[in-house]
């Protein structure tokens, strides 16, 4: 009985625990303790926030967010989710801390198809965040925001329109245009305006789509909202600016514009709108920016908001900083469109008076400002100069800056020696970052405003002595040419030159031009200058000494020593008692290990040691550069296959900008009389200086050569494609042309000379010489060089090759072009050098007999 009684009792137990689990299968929302499998209740979104701030390391911080989302996957398997929302909170935070959430996306789409207004509002959060076009699942929304554009519920229509301004692609735009244009309609404003802001983003994503919107923007302004006025202006801006015909469109609406901003400016104190006693500053700036757009080039636009710009410019409060907003506007607007003169100065006035304000926002904004618009009233601006230079001197860098343009932009004529005193003072005690720009501005400005020749010298010394290392390298040759100009101060610029390297010669720049002057003026240096200067205290020793120095200090650039070893190269035909120890000096930096400095010094030695007989007329005074002819070798180098040779050409002062092919001919640039500039073309092998001479040596006068390299052409293909006197014909055109003639045949070599006049140019003459060889040999390594009197001007092209082949197999072609400006006969000289049987061979020619149609 006992044993039955028992038995029922287990099969009971055993039934209930059976229905048990099945309740607890079933039913997994329901946990009971010890017996649950449902998953635990996530954590709030502050609780997450709290746990991650309080992590000690970023290691620690990366374990919380590494669990956590590894919950939140876990939920998102779930498909009965109660909590997604929260989860979603929670990864959107995550993914602002930089973490990954792209796992995210879709449950973001779940939470968009839910009715409740909660789950979309996070749903469409995290499509904003996580979804952008470049992924194809966002094209999965475009259905539910068409769907919730058309809902009843503005609340729900106003999270679709955020959503799809923020992530329209172009598909999902041209899709849900239309839904837009509708809601524009609409007669809730706060539809309205982000309906207005969507269009804003599709017509930015899609200009094709402006048509649409154009007939439902033109009866917004009429809105009393002002948060629709507001949008709508940043629509039509956007229109404007996109399209000229709808910006044509749009100028109908000037006068309605115009009233909109002037029932800002006179309606009364309106709280829900005021901002500092301002009536929606904001309306008021976008009005002004469209204002700006629409009176751009239209007379007639701008003749319509010329009052109401005034009215605003007077009656806006400049005691706040929103007041100093819509101020700057007018501005703008002012100097945009064609306004008055006296709006003009009006608003320059204005820009005045943001430099008195102590904010220092306002000021750069005023610099900023005026140096915009000091071309378009120079007069006005002028009138805040004092202003302006006291800004140099503020504390803040971005105002000195600011300040520093500015001033350089209004120095005239008359106001140069004041202007150029405070930018001098400024130059000295101004941040490193700006002596360069500084000091290139001063020189450029007391180059174009000096009242005379004296005070411009001197500006240029103060510069050289100011900027130190900092001056532009570019700068140094513009004023070594500026002081070459002023023949009567160049024993007063050597003197002071030599007085500021005595000082300090750590100053590269200061020492290059000193260095250039004392060379090319050493005479001068010793002679009485002016009557308040007192002489040089110096000896010829004195000079040598400091320029070894320079050569001897390591601080010393490569460059500077070129320059100071030239130098002493040119004093020893200055100085008369200096030679033998310029002689040593130039000894020692035989052996330089610089290569450049080495090959100068050789080359002048052996200037002593072989043709010291001619060195006094190699060193003279180096002719003054013609700008306009440095324009036209700028102009003709655009050309290919060219390399101009000009009397005056800058290239050849080889004491003036050292570069390293001069002093690799040195000697082939070397004459042995007066100056008479002549042009010649130097050959490519060295040592022909004597046969150089030769070559020249009964031309009346007798030419001080000029040299320039010439070089294989710029484009390989020319020499292939066609020859250089149809280029030079295609481009420059002609317009008389001479029969072929002869102008060497010896030996089998013969030069032939196609003579044309270039059109447009009388005085100007282009030769085709075409060398040709009908000997059984080829000839290579051949080079063609001329001299002509000093009266011309010649210039040498680079040939077409340097081999001509046997038996008239081919031919060597090279454009001469000659400058004839005095219209005399032609004379040349020719010198020819090539290489035939291993044997190297000169050949001389001249030709007198130029067809006389050439000149006449």
């Amino acid at each position: 009985m006992n044993t039955d009684r028992y038995s029922r009792i287990v099969v009971g137990i055993e039934r209930r625990w059976l229905m048990f689990c099945e309740w607890a299968q079933n039913d997994r929302r329901k946990p009971i303790i010890g017996f649950s499998t449902a998953m635990p209740t996530p954590k709030r979104l502050r609780d997450l926030i709290r746990e991650i701030r309080s992590a000690r390391t970023a290691a620690d911080e990366r374990s919380v967010v590494n669990k956590e989302c590894a919950m939140i996957r876990d939920s998102f398997r779930d498909e009965d989710n109660t909590y997604r929302c929260r989860n979603v909170a929670k990864l959107l935070y995550i993914n602002m801390l930089g973490y990954p959430a792209h796992f995210g996306q879709l449950e973001c789409l779940k939470l968009i198809a839910s009715p409740r207004f909660t789950d979309k509002r996070i749903g469409y959060l995290g499509a904003m965040l996580l979804l952008d076009e470049r992924q194809d699942v966002h094209l999965l929304v475009t259905n539910s925001l068409k769907n919730d554009l058309s809902h009843q519920t503005q609340y729900i229509q106003s999270l679709a329109l955020c959503t799809l301004g923020s992530i329209c692609s172009t598909e999902m735009s041209r899709d849900l245009a239309g839904e837009i244009e509708k809601m524009i309609k609409s007669s809730n404003a706060y539809v309205k305006k982000k309906s207005i802001l969507c269009a804003f983003c599709i017509i930015h994503k899609v200009p094709d789509l402006m048509e649409m919107y154009i007939p439902a923007t033109r009866s917004l302004l009429n809105e009393k909202n002002h948060g629709v006025l507001l949008t709508a202006v940043c629509l039509i801006t956007e229109m404007c600016e996109r399209s000229p015909d709808t910006l044509h469109h749009f100028r109908k609406l000037v006068p309605q514009l115009v009233r909109i901003l002037k029932n800002l400016i006179m309606a009364g104190y309106s709280p829900e709108h005021d901002v500092s006693g301002v009536s929606d500053p904001f309306l008021q700036v976008k009005i002004l920016r469209l204002l700006r757009i629409l009176g751009k080039n239209d007379a007639d636009a701008s003749e319509t908001m010329n009052d109401i710009l005034a009215q605003v410019a007077t009656n806006t409060d400049t005691s706040k900083n929103v007041g100093h907003a819509i101020l700057y506007e007018i501005v703008l607007t002012i100097m945009g469109i064609q306004s008055e003169a006296g709006l003009r100065v009006l608003a320059v006035n204005i820009l005045g008076r943001f430099l008195l304000n102590s904010d220092k926002n306002i000021r750069y904004v005023a610099l900023n400002t005026l140096l915009r618009v000091v071309q378009a009233d120079y007069n006005a601006v002028q009138r805040h100069r004092t202003t302006i230079v006291d800004c140099l001197k503020d504390p803040d860098v971005s105002i000195r800056k600011r300040a520093m343009e500015l001033s350089f932009a209004l120095v005239n004529s008359n106001n140069v020696r004041g202007m150029m005193k405070e930018l001098l003072h400024f130059l000295e005690t101004c941040d490193v970052e700006f002596k360069s720009d500084c000091s290139s501005n001063i020189i450029m400005c007391a180059t174009k405003y000096a009242p005379n020749k004296r005070w411009h010298i001197d500006t240029i010394m103060k510069v050289l002595t100011m900027a130190g290392n900092y001056l532009r390298s570019e700068v140094v040759s513009t004023l070594i040419q500026l002081i070459s100009e002023a023949k009567t101060l160049h024993g007063y610029t050597a003197q002071e030159l030599y007085k500021a390297i005595c000082d300090d010669i750590s100053q590269q720049s200061l020492v290059q031009v000193a260095a250039w002057c004392i060379g090319e003026y050493g005479e001068q240096l010793f002679i009485e200058t002016l009557e308040d200067e007192p002489p040089l205290d110096a000896t010829e020793e004195d000079v040598v000494n400091l320029l070894d120095r320079v050569l001897a200090n390591n601080n010393s650039s490569c460059i500077t020593k070129e320059y100071a070893i030239t130098a002493l190269m040119k004093l020893s035909s200055r100085f008369k008692h200096s030679n033998a120890h310029i002689q040593r000096v130039l000894q020692t930096y035989g052996s330089s290990t610089d290569v450049e400095l080495q090959q100068r010094s050789v080359e002048y030695i052996s200037l002593f040691n072989s043709y010291d007989n001619m060195r006094s007329a190699l060193l003279e005074h180096m002719p003054l550069l013609d700008h306009s002819k440095c324009r036209n070798v700028m102009e003709d180098r655009e050309l290919p296959d060219q390399d101009l040779l000009i009397s005056n050409n800058v290239e050849s002062e080889v004491n003036v900008l050292p570069q390293p092919t001069e002093s690799a001919n040195i000697l082939d640039i070397l004459g042995n009389g007066p100056s008479s500039p002549v042009s010649i073309v130097p050959e490519k092998k060295s040592g022909g200086a004597t046969d150089l001479l030769d070559l020249l040596g009964d031309l009346d006068p007798v030419p001080v050569i000029n040299n320039s390299v010439p070089l294989a052409p710029n484009n390989i293909m020319d020499g292939l494609l066609q020859s250089p006197v149809n280029i030079t014909n295609q481009m420059n055109g002609v317009s008389k042309a001479f029969p072929p003639m002869d102008a060497f045949n010896k030996n089998g070599l013969r030069l032939q000379f196609t003579c044309e006049r270039e059109d447009g140019k009388p005085e100007a003459t282009i030769i085709n010489m075409k060398a040709t060889n009908s000997t059984t040999l080829p000839i290579s390594d051949f080079v063609f060089q001329a001299a002509v009197p000093k009266s011309f001007q010649l210039q040498l092209q680079s040939p077409s090759g340097n081999l001509i082949p046997p038996m008239n197999g081919g031919s060597v072609e090279q454009i001469i072009k000659i400058a004839n400006p005095l219209k005399q006969a032609i004379r040349m000289r020719l010198r020819m050098t090539y290489t035939q049987s291993g044997n190297s061979i000169t050949e001389v020619g001249e030709v007198n007999n130029f067809p006389q149609g050439l000149w006449q």
